[in-house]
């Protein structure tokens, strides 16, 4: 007799009955694969035990849920520290730092905590070299390649850590589910098991999780559901600089970001990221300026890059990287016809230098004034910032945390800063720093231009 299929959206991890070319749930074409009905019982009948429902007052909030990882930047990402009982997944591409950060996470705790490294790539003694390489050598720090779930959760319950660290969840399988490693179904399996016993006995499982090369992370996506948290490790292998940023924090927030530079010992914290963003920054070169936006409760200052000259062939091209590509076909939009700029006939290309990415709108009046300044090919001065964000008039609007914005610009050493006219009266005074109001983007040229 056939063994009965279902179908997976990849994408989002609804399951069907027969395959279609676009998954009825989140719309995703392509995106359905087949693997085999597993019995509903499987993953209840594998559990130990279920917990008591209690009354939520008579829950113990006094015990102390969150511990240092050792790593300041992590911490800052995870809202603080660790939180015990918690399932994080880092994701990142192919030789970004993921294992380096999670092993020097290990040499920062293992004096106090007792760690449980599951390694599926790699072996023992492979794994040994690494840790001396990185200095990471003392403490009580157990490794096991293994990639069966169920030897891995026998040990979990023989040595009884409160860490879990699982390089990669694509490695793991599960005996009684009948795919291979990294299909769906056994992601699936294996991430939910490590959960139940996480949640029950009480540690925090970091499991690592490889990148498609559509950028997120590789199996169904109903794998960040599962999660309490979702990392992503972000940066060019050809720079030596790595973001840690989280796509999903259900014990913080989501806008923090981590700095780290990566060398030969591994990763080094970038406690200054705005000296990093800015260094080798050009003097009063055309078509860049400096804006301050907020990572989370951190100001960061950034540099914008634009390039504007005109085109060779009967289309103009347009490219944008680190700012959403509509926004800024809309910022350009209202340049030429509130700015009187002609655009149409030119190239523009924009950048962020650093590879950050800027998702809020305060970064607007920046770009406007780096597209502004590369047409005209007049430098804006290696002491202004801009802050503010654009209406489709022209209009500079508020922004949030302006004094914190300010705070940060005037500590880097700039002179002057354009902020928006109509939150003049509640700006602080920062020794060294002019600020200049201006109400539309017409004024903040002649400010800068003359």
């Amino acid at each position: 007799m056939k063994a009965k299929t279902m179908f997976y959206c990849s994408e989002c991890g609804n399951e069907t009955a027969k395959w279609m070319g676009q998954c009825p749930a989140c719309g995703a074409w392509n995106s359905l694969v087949e693997a085999p009905k597993e019995p509903k019982q499987s993953i209840g009948s594998k559990a130990k035990k279920f917990s008591a429902a209690k009354r939520l007052s008579e829950l113990d909030a006094e015990e102390e849920l969150r511990f240092s990882s050792g790593i300041g930047e992590l911490d800052r990402v995870l809202g603080g520290g660790a939180v015990r009982g918690s399932l994080v997944l880092v994701g990142g591409a192919p030789g970004v730092g993921k294992s380096t950060l999670l092993l020097q996470l290990c040499g920062m705790v293992g004096a106090t905590e007792r760690i449980l490294y599951v390694s599926g790539e790699e072996s023992q003694r492979q794994l040994k070299m690494r840790a001396q390489r990185l200095g990471v050598d003392q403490g009580s720090i157990y490794v096991l390649a293994e990639t069966d779930i169920g030897s891995i959760l026998s040990t979990i319950d023989e040595l009884q850590p409160t860490v879990l660290i699982v390089d990669s969840i694509q490695t793991m399988f599960d005996a009684d589910t009948s795919s291979t490693p990294g299909s769906i179904s056994q992601v699936r399996e294996c991430t939910m098991r490590i959960m139940r016993s996480a949640k029950d006995s009480g540690y925090t499982a970091f499991v690592v999780g490889h990148v498609n090369k559509e950028g997120s992370i590789a199996g169904p996506k109903v794998l960040e559901h599962m999660v309490d948290c979702v990392l992503y490790f972000e940066g060019d292998q050809s720079l030596s600089y790595r973001i840690l940023r989280a796509a999903k924090n259900r014990f913080g927030s989501t806008n923090e970001i981590g700095v780290f530079e990566m060398y030969d010992g591994g990763l080094k914290e970038v406690k200054n990221p705005s000296e990093m963003l800015l260094s080798g920054r050009p003097a009063n070169a055309p078509g860049t300026c400096v804006v301050a936006v907020m990572e989370g409760t951190r100001p960061v200052l950034a540099e914008i890059q634009a390039l504007v000259t005109p085109a060779g062939y009967s289309g103009a091209r347009r490219n944008s990287n680190g700012v959403d590509y509509n926004r800024a076909m809309l910022l350009m939009a209202v340049l030429e016809k509130r700015g009187g700029l002609v655009l149409s006939g030119c190239d523009s290309y924009i950048n962020v230098v650093g590879g950050l990415r800027l998702d809020e709108t305060a970064a607007d009046l920046a770009v406007i004034l780096a597209l502004a300044s590369s047409f005209k090919d007049l430098p804006l001065g290696s002491d202004l910032a801009a802050v503010g964000e654009i209406g489709l008039s022209g209009e500079v609007r508020s922004v949030t945390h302006l004094n914190q914005r300010l705070s940060e610009i005037a500590r880097l050493g700039f002179k002057r800063c354009i902020i928006p006219a109509h939150v003049r009266d509640d700006v602080q005074t920062f020794e060294g720093l002019e600020t200049i109001p201006v109400k539309n983007i017409r004024e903040a040229m002649r400010a800068v231009f003359g």
